[in-house]
């Protein structure tokens, strides 16, 4: 069978009525930006996350960016940041004339290795941006005393993990103000861009608002500069359906991870993913490792079985920080799983007939070996 990398219809199809019907509220009701569909939207999605205050914002890379502006990052600023994360959470620092910081992952977590942020501490370093990658928590307790004792602050890239627990905490409600992303492949996903900031301070998540609305709280009076990104109404709508069946997606994700680990097992040269004690993983993606990465996913084309490379280059390895003037292999790690990851089949609703195909077609596989 054809087995896609993602498919949105074992989560659409049951709650299509429901969300259309949330869609023709807002579209009746005449009232398009910032009404009580966003209103309601941020409270639920606040009991969720265990904070005081969501803020929902345009897209999660803004949400990242408005986080670290009411946080005061000035240009120069350094902000420590994993060096194997998607490229967003670096663009948030340069957004604000901050300098990103790399430090390197646990090379079995894929999340940033607290063991050594200290070392990358500086002077003029503000804060720390740990990215729950894939789905699993980062190791926050830790990362959480590092910067209290030097004085920074947290703030979480969440985008990949909503749901995922750290020793029982929320990621999300960790840090000062933590931001999130309901792009659409995302766990809990929109139907186009859509994002939110998360905040257990009452009077930061206030600057974020302004600062979300062209720098005002009562229309027409502006008080600082601002943006416009600013949470669509129909998305918050849709939002608020799908967040009621976000958990029981979450265990069907964790299922699926379940049936790959027993049926993946024990494949030489393939590395699964491991979940570190005291995490929790919601499998945003699956993620193997392969030293054949690409001859790997050639061949699971050929099987029609589709899969994506998250992520084939490193941030500091791009065009856009070219700047930085970051030699290859200054940060192997991150190098490494760039050359070598493969995220599988993930999404709600996948069967065990499906992890089986994709997994026979992964024992299939025969590397071709290369002349010493």
């Amino acid at each position: 069978m054809k087995i896609p990398f993602l498919s949105f219809s074992p989560q659409h199809h049951p709650i299509r009525t429901e969300v259309m019907a949330a869609i023709a509220d807002v579209y009746d009701k005449q009232w398009y930006v910032l009404g009580e569909q966003v209103k309601a939207f941020e409270a639920e999605y606040s009991a969720f996350n265990q904070v005081a205050q969501t803020i929902g914002v345009a897209n999660g890379l803004d949400a990242l960016h408005l986080a670290l502006e009411a946080l005061g990052v000035q240009p120069g600023d350094e902000v420590i940041v994993p060096s194997n994360t998607y490229i967003a959470t670096w663009l948030a620092i340069s957004f604000v004339g901050g300098v990103p910081v790399p430090v390197e992952p646990d090379a079995h977590t894929y999340n940033l290795d607290p063991e050594l942020l200290e070392a990358a501490i500086t002077p003029r370093t503000k804060g720390i941006m740990p990215v729950h990658l894939y789905g699993q928590a980062c190791a926050m307790g830790p990362i959480m005393a590092i910067a209290r004792r030097h004085g920074l602050w947290v703030v979480e890239d969440n985008a990949q993990a909503q749901g995922a627990t750290w020793e029982g905490g929320v990621v999300g409600s960790f840090g000062a103000a933590n931001g999130t992303s309901f792009y659409p492949g995302k766990n809990l996903g929109a139907l186009g861009d859509a994002g939110a900031v998360t905040t257990k301070d009452e009077a930061l998540a206030t600057k974020i608002r302004t600062l979300r609305n062209y720098g005002s709280q009562q229309k027409y009076y502006n008080e600082v500069i601002g943006h416009n990104s600013r949470l669509d109404e129909l998305q918050a709508a849709v939002l608020r359906v799908k967040l009621a069946h976000l958990p029981a997606w979450t265990a069907q994700r964790q299922a699926v991870a379940a049936l790959y680990q027993q049926h993946l097992a024990d494949i030489p040269g393939l590395v699964l993913p491991a979940t570190a004690a005291g995490a929790t993983h919601v499998y945003h993606l699956y993620v193997v490792r392969s030293a054949h990465r690409d001859a790997l996913q050639q061949h699971l084309t050929n099987a029609g079985i589709g899969t994506l490379i998250h992520y084939p280059v490193p941030p500091h390895r791009q065009q856009a920080y070219a700047h930085l003037n970051i030699p290859a292999g200054t940060y192997p790690i991150a190098e490494e799983l760039a050359a070598t990851s493969l995220s599988l089949p993930m999404w709600p609703g996948m069967t065990e007939e499906h992890v089986a195909e994709v997994a026979a077609a992964v024992r299939a596989f025969e590397p071709v070996a290369v002349p010493a």
